[in-house]
């Protein structure tokens, strides 16, 4: 799985099969409920980390593109690049999800995740989602309230048996020059301030609530009720930490990097010194926010 992970991290699926459409994806997911197969859904591989022992099931990669713009509503299939979208948006003269410039990952994966970036987030920008129910065997769909959207979550990332396949995005229209010149301001502080010539998987740990304690030591970051989980590691020393090829990185400090070769229990082994610090220094319980297979 490590080719299909932006980590580059993870050992062989026991079966692997590409959707290229929604009808892929439900025939896939009931063949591998028929045959009493574990399932896994793979959008861009981009906020994940796979085990080195890799995945005894089926992983159904989806990879259904199909998209369309119609007055100031985009339709995208879950499989669609957020690149793509965002690049879209541009092309259109719509604003709302600048922000995701440079971001990785699939339309269905961010919207999974609720992701979101410079105060921006998926919400804002969705007007509903069309989803199967494993469960049910059921296609349904749901407007932005019923998704029960929350810092990097949503209904799909709590329940398993939902899985998006389309979604429809309701934006403004804004000026081309104003929306490229976002993009390009974002597109820029990544590469400023992230490890982009590393594999990783992102951020790693959601940003927890600020706590009285972190508000009075720092009040620099005291901003938006969250304190960076970045600034606090780097805070409780760990910034450059390396075990075995992977490596808390020094540029930005939620990035943990694969120096090339890295295993998952490196990265574990990091992740689970970050906790432990952060918890001896801070009293604060970090949250992944990638997704451990």
């Amino acid at each position: 799985m490590a080719q299909y992970s932006t980590f580059k991290i993870g050992g062989n699926a026991r079966f692997f099969f590409v959707a290229d459409n929604k009808e892929d994806i439900l025939k896939a997911v009931k063949a591998a409920k028929q045959c009493r197969l574990p399932f896994f859904i793979l959008g861009g591989g981009s906020n994940i980390l796979f085990p080195d022992r890799g995945f005894d099931g089926i992983v159904i990669k989806i990879q259904s593109v199909k998209a369309k713009t119609q007055n100031n509503i985009i339709y995208v299939d879950a499989g669609v690049p957020l690149s793509q979208l965002v690049a879209m948006a541009e092309r259109a003269g719509l604003s709302g999800l600048e922000w995701a410039a440079g971001i990785y990952g699939t339309v269905g994966g961010a919207v999974r995740g609720n992701a979101g970036a410079f105060g921006g987030q998926i919400l804002d920008a969705l007007k509903s989602v069309e989803y199967f129910d494993t469960a049910k065997e059921e296609i349904r769909q749901c407007n932005v309230q019923e998704c029960h959207f929350d810092y990097r979550s949503s209904i799909f990332k709590k329940n398993k048996d939902l899985i998006i396949l389309s979604c429809e995005f309701q934006l403004e229209s804004a000026s081309k020059e104003d929306i490229k010149k976002k993009i390009k301001e974002y597109k820029n502080y990544r590469a400023k301030h992230h490890p982009l010539d590393y594999p990783s998987a992102g951020s790693v740990f959601k940003n927890p609530e600020l706590t009285e304690e972190i508000k009075i030591g720092y009040p620099e970051i005291a901003k938006n009720g969250f304190a960076p989980a970045g600034f606090l590691i780097e805070k409780a020393g760990l910034k450059g930490r390396v075990i075995g090829k992977a490596q808390i990185s020094a540029k930005h400090c939620n990035f943990i990097i694969n120096l090339g070769g890295a295993t998952a229990k490196d990265v574990l082994e990091l992740i689970a010194l970050i906790k432990k610090e952060i918890k001896n220094k801070f009293q604060i319980d970090l949250k992944e926010e990638i997704f451990i297979v």
